[in-house]
């Protein structure tokens, strides 16, 4: 599986994860406040941001029958008003150019998630690194191949998605020319519990469509996340806040600044844990080998002496025979002195 290109970062297994800071609606409405997110995410060491490029008129409808009301009960919008709620949540289009600009000028990567054609039309103007799919939008091709028409890299997040519908949005990215894509394991609530990950879907995702795979993360805090690289994810998205007592629509599952700090920690050591199937020991090994317990005399023996169990011992360090020759040499005679303390040898021996 090939690693691909995302701005200036190489993804794939033999680099770190890729972290990708969401804003999505935690700007409250407040450009200051967005671009203070994109301060904190660099200075937490994410990789990039991501924007969320909607208008209540491209993603819904203005209406308020009840199939445009949220009915679930677990959601953290239960009753609200689809229009209402992305009226509320959604970042002004006017508000990307200064966006991109200040990511850019302090040096983190960003781009984001197109509900519609138009805001793929839109967004090209500041040509963002890759286009993010959103796994409601899985099953709308004609968005996947305007993204995928772009030329560059394509996430695609799965949460909900049978294999089939997987299958069917890689098909039409590739169609569209789309060779670079990395789809995202995701469970679609908000939160997610922890149990519902499913992470051991990751490999087979990978298996199935040869693809790079990573986490779009909806549980709180980072053990999911950190737990995912080990099953092969090269990217990590995680919603981001400056803070979740602040409010904003995804703040209750967003990291703060200082979890997204030991997100991007704990997923690089992670993943340089993986390294390579290795069982000899390595150079660093070498000093605390020499303490591998061995065969030492306890008594002062004299030559000729018939050597029993009481006479040995299996101690710390290593310098003696090996612990498996005990059994070989009992019985043996000693062919001179011997004094307690001494790390035994073949030589000890006639044989």
């Amino acid at each position: 599986m090939k690693s691909i290109k995302i701005g200036q970062r190489e993804i794939g297994k033999e680099f770190a994860p890729y972290i990708i800071a969401e804003l999505s609606g935690n700007h409250n409405r407040s450009l200051e406040k967005a671009l203070q997110l994109i301060d904190a995410a660099k200075e937490a060491g994410a990789d990039a941001v991501k924007l969320q490029t909607y208008t209540p008129d491209t993603i819904t409808l203005n209406q308020r029958s009840d199939e445009f009301f949220i009915k679930d009960g677990s959601s953290l919008w239960k009753d609200r008003n689809l229009y209402d709620l992305y009226k509320e949540a959604h970042t002004p289009w006017e508000w990307h150019e200064p966006l991109f600009n200040h990511a850019r000028s302090i040096g983190i990567d960003i781009f984001s998630t197109p509900f519609d054609e138009s805001a793929v039309d839109f967004l090209e103007k500041f040509q963002p690194s890759c286009y993010k799919i959103a796994s409601l939008e899985i099953v709308d091709h004609d968005l996947i191949k305007k993204a995928a028409s772009t030329g560059k890299p394509l996430l695609i997040s799965t949460g909900g998605a049978t294999l089939v519908e997987i299958g069917e949005a890689v098909e039409a990215a590739k169609s569209a020319g789309c060779s670079d894509i990395v789809l995202l394991k995701c469970t679609a609530a908000y939160p997610a519990d922890p149990k519902d990950a499913n992470l051991r879907t990751i490999p087979h995702l990978a298996g199935c469509f040869s693809t790079l795979v990573g986490l779009s993360d909806h549980t709180l805090g980072i053990g999911v996340a950190v737990a995912s690289i080990a099953l092969g994810a090269s990217v990590i998205e995680k919603h981001f806040t400056i803070s979740r007592a602040e409010g904003g629509v995804d703040s209750a599952f967003s990291l703060e600044p200082q979890e997204m700090k030991a997100l991007v920690i704990e997923s690089k050591r992670a993943w340089e844990s993986l390294g390579a199937i290795r069982y000899q020991k390595l150079e660093k090994e070498q000093s605390i080998f020499s303490l591998r317990p061995s065969l030492y005399f306890v008594e002062n023996l004299k030559a000729g002496t018939v050597l029993k169990p009481e006479h040995v011992r299996s101690v710390r360090p290593g310098k003696g025979l090996p612990p498996k020759e005990l059994e070989h040499i009992m019985g043996l005679l000693l062919t001179h002195d011997v004094s307690y303390g001494k790390a035994v040898a073949w030589e000890d021996f006639k044989r």
